[in-house]
């Protein structure tokens, strides 16, 4: 029996420094934009549509990283951004958006529609400094939800204030690159032991 692989490579965008393009204002959008605003608060985002529901609203009221443009889809918006988010709950308008992405050589997700994504937006685990993403390929985004709950809870308070720490002792280490990694390594081996004993 062949077990599939996930062969996604997992990046960390820099969103505040991309243009990202939302296109619909309903639900699925809403979830989108608080997705992105959760993990980026600085991201630039537009989200262009006709009608803004309660949801998107609501985010929209609380941040100033995001212009809103009340107006019908054109192929035109695609233009000068880096991702674009179709979530228009009409397939015949998403797909046209994958088309234009695509024919504009943009990165395109299509809300629900996995053959039309150049990538997914898994679940992500935020703790200071630290950040781990979570995807199952497109196959359970609820596993990726229960799988990053589970984390939240078993990943210790205190990990922002181990990361400065680390850090610190970094900035101190002396020699070059290899005794530097290796000193390291030895110090968060210790750490991974002491978690594990508890």
């Amino acid at each position: 029996m062949t077990i599939n692989s996930n062969t996604l490579f997992p990046i960390f965008l820099k969103l505040s420094k991309l243009n990202i393009l939302i296109i619909g204002g309903g639900n699925v959008a809403a979830e989108k934009l608080h997705f992105l605003l959760k993990s980026s608060p600085d991201a630039n985002v537009t989200l262009v549509t006709t009608e803004v529901s309660e949801a998107v609203h609501k985010i929209l009221k609380d941040t100033t990283q995001v212009r809103c443009v009340i107006e019908e889809y054109a192929s035109s918006w695609i233009i000068g951004n880096d991702i674009v988010i179709a979530a228009t709950g009409d397939n015949v308008i998403n797909k046209r958006i994958w088309a234009d992405s695509k024919k504009a050589k943009v990165l395109v997700n299509v809300a629900d529609t996995p053959d039309l994504c150049d990538f997914y937006m898994g679940s992500i685990v935020t703790k200071g400094d630290l950040k781990l993403a979570i995807s199952t390929n497109g196959k359970s985004p609820t596993f990726s939800k229960r799988f990053r709950e589970l984390l939240e809870s078993i990943l210790p308070d205190t990990l922002p204030e181990t990361l400065n720490n680390l850090n610190a002792i970094r900035k101190t280490l002396k020699g070059d690159f290899t005794e530097k990694v290796k000193s390291l390594n030895k110090l968060t081996e210790l750490l991974v032991l002491e978690n594990t004993k508890k």
